[in-house]
């Protein structure tokens, strides 16, 4: 980690500016805020915003790692911004763009309508084919079960996966990594009987086979869901499901 000298009390952003009434295309802009030792990427911004220029546009909730929504371009790398420290990119500047991959509506907020028709694609909800009567209690599942698809259920949506993901960027088809992962978050849960309605969708070529695993959206998961490696594990399931159902009229003589 990079170490903050002594004499530091001042940080350069440089910033990409669209305003779609006056830009053709976002620019650089350079701000000196004050720089502290604690304070993350989220909050110079925030200086920014409320004591230097109030019209920059961005996305921000929660501060703390888990609405996913203040995602960014931290000198070219997809970073949640309220865990980004500006101690770790002294002396500077750092450059704050919006995510890679995705259209630019203003400033650093980007237009997400692609990722959440593809979400909604998938079913990303427990279906089934009746519900047990309420008497019968709760649906109940061994920590091993659980364990089986836990780790996707970390999944906060923060779409910097989408970012860093090169098959994303070229092809519009590509459902991509966190819809993938999410996908085998339920089809993996015990209690979800909807695996075979996202089956199609998930097994095609614009689903799982889509994915050259080139690993980068794993790389820069804030939550360690690993979706390239729950994409390969889909890709195993289709292809063992694939041959069983080659196999089957064999096995029916």
């Amino acid at each position: 980690m990079t170490q903050a000298p002594s004499d530091a009390t001042t940080i350069r952003l440089e910033i990409a500016r669209y305003r779609p009434e006056q830009d053709e295309r976002p620019v650089l802009e350079r701000y000196d805020v004050p720089y502290r030792h604690e304070w993350v990427v989220l909050d110079a911004l925030n200086y920014l915003k409320d004591h230097i220029d109030g019209t920059l546009s961005y996305r921000w909730s929660c501060r703390m790692g888990i609405c996913g929504s203040c995602g960014m371009m931290v000198n070219g790398v997809p970073k949640l911004t309220c865990s980004a420290f500006l101690r770790d990119y002294l002396p500077g500047p750092i450059r704050v763009e919006p995510m890679a991959n995705f259209p630019v509506e203003r400033d650093l907020v980007t237009v997400l309508d692609d990722f959440m028709e593809k979400f909604q694609a998938v079913k990303p909800w427990i279906i089934r084919d009746g519900e047990q009567p309420l008497e019968e209690g709760e649906y109940r599942q061994t920590p091993a079960q659980l364990a089986d698809f836990k780790q996707f259920s970390m999944c906060i949506n923060c779409m910097l996966c989408y970012a860093a993901c090169p098959v994303y960027q070229h092809e519009d088809e590509f459902l991509g990594p966190a819809v993938l992962a999410l996908a085998q978050r339920y089809n993996h849960d015990s209690r979800d009987q909807g695996k075979g309605e996202r089956q199609e969708l998930i097994w095609s070529d614009e689903g799982i086979w889509d994915c050259t695993f080139v690993g980068e959206c794993s790389a820069v998961c804030p939550k360690h869901v690993d979706p390239a490696g729950a994409i390969q594990q889909a890709k195993v399931e289709s292809t063992v499901g694939w041959y069983r159902s080659f196999l089957a009229p064999f096995g029916r003589g």
